[in-house]
């Protein structure tokens, strides 16, 4: 795979979008940072009291016990409320960040039901799949880890500071003239770590791609013998998932050690600078007990930088993936309806295509001129060589994709005068293939029609002959489907579908290649049922098996994106044209 150069920093407005997530948690990050306070407030208070327990007994003769023993019953206290307050505040963070990937995945998974199939054909759906799932989930381990620490840590530092300034103005600033230090170190490595887990990111959502299509095309791919092939082009990308790895943690883990350097000169400065104002050389008189304290403060403030240094980069990770996962739900949707757009009741199923135009490609023309009128009642076959655009003609139908130019009407109305939620409800559609959830087989049927009553649904089952398979499953039509039909043949798994449509009983029916996975005789009956079903209802057949579309009232033949010739079957083979030739060369 050829490496593409990471981008410096994460794309513009990446933190605006996350606060929009944040912002329905205020009040628990609100309590959360409270708590974070309180536990980070007391935890520095602590070694100022041990710090006023060790001069209380420095010296001959200046030993105060009950006072020792009072400042340490007290800093007992005051550590069981530190550790409370940061009980309280890991519990608030892990429902912040549970609550806010709940949203994220619900908001991915809602635009994804809206996207255009213009999006969902240019991205691969385990690259969509990565973004959904995995990104979520590093997202999540890298805020998580952000809220326990990286705000405890900069409440830390600011206390500190503030502390050892009261204790000292010497020590104190010796550690924000050597803070700097710390901040570049911090500050290169996250640079350069973004880049690197931006990439890894990248390349993830490509193996999850690859591992996705073969595994769904395995039995392809052994009928082929391309495993080694399919082994070969896994192994290169997960070689390259490796590499960006390996970078993207070698750069983030030596900011530890980095960090720790500087942290350890700034102790070091804190422990000479002291000692002098100990001894009353810089001034300031520091006792021996605030010397202690002082130096308990440099691990305190020191510690977060260590800390803040691993979070950013995990944090810059989580940023990666937030962007990643943002990019999907910010991905422009359908085209809305204009508010003009009218829902209509059961339509009559008068379908007229006018000069019809359209392209996937805007620089070159793919369907146009498209003339077709089918009346009410009427059966519409589509026919044609591969890649002619049968197909594409029903997907602007179903405004799937919207129409360059011309207009479709239905019952005299421009279809992008009606919404696309009522004039999809009228009509029914079965696809070459096939779709099941993992559901019973009677929740599969009534997908389209919930409300239908069994007796109803049992009746469509006989009608298309899927009733005497469904008898034998283990629990009949409470059997619970796999994945995609599970075990169920091919041929089983299209018979569910068409029944599906039937009991849907809509008034415009497309059958894409509807019958392709049946046998010839079961074939036979379902035709029959099909015959029955689409009397006064209009129906459009893309079909290549030519046998089953001979009775249509109208058969469109297509080619190079145009309707080369029309008319009935027995009128476009005594023309002796191109229909006749496909009907010369038909395999069935």
């Amino acid at each position: 795979m050829p490496e593409k150069k990471p981008k410096k920093k994460a794309p513009k407005g990446t933190v605006k979008k996350l606060l929009r997530f944040l912002g329905a948690y205020k009040w628990r990050l609100a309590f959360s940072l409270l708590c974070s306070a309180v536990n980070a407030g007391l935890s520095l208070y602590i070694p100022l009291l041990f710090g006023r327990c060790i001069d209380l007994i420095v010296g001959p003769g200046n030993v105060d016990a009950e006072g020792v023993k009072r400042k340490l019953l007290f800093s007992g206290g005051l550590i069981l409320l530190s550790a409370l307050g940061a009980y309280l505040a890991a519990v608030e963070n892990n429902r912040v960040t549970s609550g806010v990937t709940r949203d994220m995945r619900n908001a991915a998974f809602r635009k994804i039901q809206v996207l255009p199939l213009s999006y969902l054909d240019s991205h691969p759906a385990g690259d969509t799949l990565s973004r959904v799932v995995n990104d979520v989930d590093r997202f999540a381990d890298g805020l998580l880890l952000g809220f326990t620490q990286f705000f405890s840590g900069v409440i830390t530092i600011i206390g500190t500071l503030a502390l050892l300034f009261s204790l000292s103005w010497q020590v104190a600033l010796t550690v924000v003239l050597l803070t700097p230090l710390s901040l570049l170190t911090a500050h290169l490595i996250a640079n350069r770590s973004f880049r690197y887990f931006q990439r890894q990111a990248a390349i993830r959502g490509s193996l999850t791609a690859v591992t996705e299509e073969t595994v769904g095309n395995l039995k392809t791919l052994k009928a082929f013998g391309q495993e080694q092939n399919a082994g070969r082009r896994f192994g290169a990308v997960n070689t390259d998932l490796k590499a960006a790895s390996l970078k993207a943690i070698f750069i983030s883990s030596i900011s530890n050690p980095g960090t720790r350097f500087v942290n350890a000169l700034v102790y070091a400065g804190v422990a000479l600078t002291g000692a002098l104002s100990v001894l009353d050389v810089l001034g300031g008189g520091l006792t021996v007990g605030l010397l202690t304290s002082a130096l308990g403060f440099a691990n305190q403030y020191t510690k977060p930088f260590n800390e803040i240094s691993s979070v950013f980069a995990e944090m810059q990770n989580a940023l990666t993936c937030f962007a990643r996962v943002a990019e999907l739900i910010d991905a422009p949707g359908e085209a809305p309806d204009p508010a003009s757009a009218a829902e209509i009741g059961r339509a009559e199923g008068n379908v007229e295509l006018k000069n019809v135009a359209f392209s996937y490609d805007k620089s070159r023309e793919f369907i146009k001129g498209f003339d077709l009128r089918v009346k009410k009642g009427q059966k519409a076959a589509i026919v044609g060589t591969t890649g002619c655009g049968k197909t594409t003609v029903i997907n602007l139908l179903m405004r799937f994709y919207e129409i360059d130019g011309g207009e479709i009407l239905l019952d005299g109305r421009d279809i992008r005068d009606i919404t696309k939620k009522s004039l999809r409800g009228n009509v029914g559609m079965v696809l070459q293939d096939t779709w099941l959830k993992n559901a019973s087989v009677r929740d599969n049927l009534l997908e389209g029609c919930p409300n239908a009553a069994d007796e109803d649904m049992i009746a469509a089952a006989k009608r298309t002959h899927a009733h005497s398979f469904i008898k034998r499953l283990p629990q009949g039509y409470d059997t619970l489907l796999g994945e995609d039909g599970g075990s169920l043949s091919q041929g089983q798994k299209q018979l569910l579908c068409i029944t599906r449509a039937m009991l849907a009983d809509p008034n415009i029916l497309i059958l894409d290649e509807a019958t392709s996975s049946i046998d010839l005789a079961t074939e036979i009956k379902v035709q029959k049922a099909f015959d029955e079903l689409t009397v006064g209802r209009t129906c459009f057949i893309v079909a290549h098996r030519l046998s089953t579309i001979m009775h249509c009232d109208v058969i469109a033949v297509m080619d190079g994106g145009k309707i080369v010739e029309q008319g009935t079957h027995e009128a476009l083979l005594a023309q002796g044209g191109f229909y006749a030739k496909l009907w010369a060369s038909r395999s069935g």
